[in-house]
């Protein structure tokens, strides 16, 4: 849509932070830098950049006013670029990106326009760290509202397993803030589904002991050669000592020093587990994978930050993306044998397949403690993620990723998928992949969200209901009152 450049000036002057439109002479880097994949091509109507929580609420209180769409970015990270939509308005919150740490009660204060490399660098000198992905890149939003795997997964469990608190803003523009104690039922619908009840603008997260040094291993083996140390894999990575961490991947030989030159490129198998802390006890728990002959291993010390960056060049910002996504119970060997059969078909080089061992902690928090959609009994998150340099190699990659989910559909879990991997969620899959958890969390959805204003997502639809609840506890208003009555009224501020 076409926003009234009158009103638009109208929100130059209530909020502090910036607003791009499509003629300024920032609007086409600052929409290069708001998104990973190349391939989203859309253009939002108007860039704002707040730079604090009042400047969110009165944005998204003037966006209502004009009938405009809106979409959020955080980290801008996703596969399918839910950050931009034709003709919205993008809420850009890389300003709001300060990362602040409490070494004494061990909790990080973070910026919702923050990522996961500036929580690493904060919180790596105390000698504490957060689980928080394995790209550091990622946005801290994107990844934590939805759940949020990483190397620490089998220590932490998930990101918004590690969520103590909360700020946010609400469709209505109030600024409320959820945890445990406040609002403990937006807390929980925030932790796994947490895009669709507002802007959160600040996390708070409980941080643990973590060696400045991890020990990793990595194992290579060419994909005909990788059947024996997939049948290894799948008992032996759910039986390492508490804590190690283990992903699966299918990839091709990267170009790093470590690969000798004449395998660089071949399609195949990795096996990688870390560790913390004793390197005795990680040498024991891979030397079952060493015995298996790899065509080529990394085995060494590396500083968890540098762990952290460790796949970023593989995820260059701007490449051309595609993912799909889904669950498995099992690495059986029919799951084996369509993994190996058709990783070798993939074209683009850059192409990847990591699966997740979900093991350690995340299997030890209940179903019903947050809204994460997928059963703690699952073994395997698996992504396929099809990265291309130009359209005509992604149109062969995403046919790839396709073929390759279709194959392992049969063998997957019906009732979930983690929807950071998905690029393509219907509401079909969306109901399925929360399931029972669905209905409380419309209910919520209609609680803080009935106009459906933050639907770029995994989206619930909200329930249905004549009378929708006020929120149970009062909310703080933002430090300028909306022009005209929001759309339900805000709760009185607290005395």
């Amino acid at each position: 849509m076409t926003l009234d450049d009158i009103a638009t000036t109208l929100l130059e002057q209530r909020i502090a932070g910036e607003v791009l439109r499509p003629a300024d002479a920032g609007f086409a880097q600052a929409r290069a830098e708001a998104v990973f994949n190349g391939d989203i091509r859309r253009q939002p109507a108007l860039i704002v950049r707040p730079t604090s929580t009042e400047d969110v609420a009165r944005a998204i209180v003037w966006v209502r006013e004009q009938g405009a769409d809106l979409t959020v970015r955080g980290g801008g990270h996703s596969g399918s670029g839910a950050c931009v939509a034709e003709g919205a308005v993008m809420l850009d919150l890389s300003r709001l990106a300060d990362v602040r740490i409490d070494p004494g009660t061990r909790r990080a204060h973070v910026g919702g326009g923050a990522t996961w490399a500036a929580v690493d660098a904060a919180t790596a000198p105390h000698g504490l760290a957060v689980v928080g992905g394995t790209v550091s890149h990622t946005g801290v939003a994107g990844l934590t509202l939805s759940g949020g795997m990483g190397w620490l997964t089998a220590r932490q469990g998930l990101s918004s397993d590690n969520l103590v608190e909360a700020t946010l803003v609400t469709a209505d523009g109030r600024v409320v803030t959820a945890s445990e104690q406040s609002e403990p039922e937006l807390f929980w619908g925030l932790r796994g589904a947490g895009a669709n009840f507002g802007v959160v603008t600040e996390f708070v997260f409980a941080l643990h002991e973590v060696d400045p040094m991890a020990d990793l291993g990595l194992f290579f083996w060419r994909a005909e050669d990788a059947a024996e140390p997939l049948r290894l894999a799948r008992e032996h990575l759910f039986g390492l000592p508490d804590g190690m961490g283990a992903v699966v991947v299918g990839l091709s030989a990267p170009p790093e020093p470590f690969v000798p030159e004449e395998h660089r490129g071949i399609p195949g198998i990795a096996v990688v587990v870390v560790g913390w802390g004793d390197p005795e006890l990680h040498a024991a728990a891979v030397a079952p994978l060493r015995e298996l002959g790899p065509l080529f291993e990394l085995v060494t010390p590396i500083p968890h930050v540098a762990l952290q960056q460790m796949l970023d060049a593989g995820n260059p910002w701007g490449i051309l993306a595609y993912d799909k996504g889904l669950n498995l119970d099992d690495l059986s060997d029919e799951v084996i044998e369509v993994l190996l059969t058709r990783l070798p078909r993939k074209r683009s080089p850059l192409s990847y397949m990591p699966i997740f061992a979900l093991t350690g902690r995340y299997r030890e928090i209940p179903d019903d403690a947050t809204a994460w959609g997928t059963p703690r009994s699952a073994r395997w998150a698996t992504a396929i993620v099809a990265f291309a340099e130009d359209e005509g190699t992604l149109a062969a990659e995403r046919a790839w990723a396709r073929d390759l989910w279709q194959a392992l559909e049969p063998h997957a879990r019906r009732d979930s998928v983690y929807v950071n991997f998905e690029a393509e969620l219907d509401d079909a899959r969306v109901r399925a992949t929360y399931g029972a958890k669905y209905g409380r969390l419309a209910d919520l959805k209609a609680e803080w969200d009935p106009d459906n204003v933050f639907r770029h997502n995994a989206n619930i639809a909200p329930a249905a209901a004549v009378d929708v609840p006020a929120p149970r506890t009062a909310a703080r208003p933002a430090t300028r009152p909306a022009t005209r009555p929001a759309t339900r009224p805000a709760t009185q501020p607290a005395p």
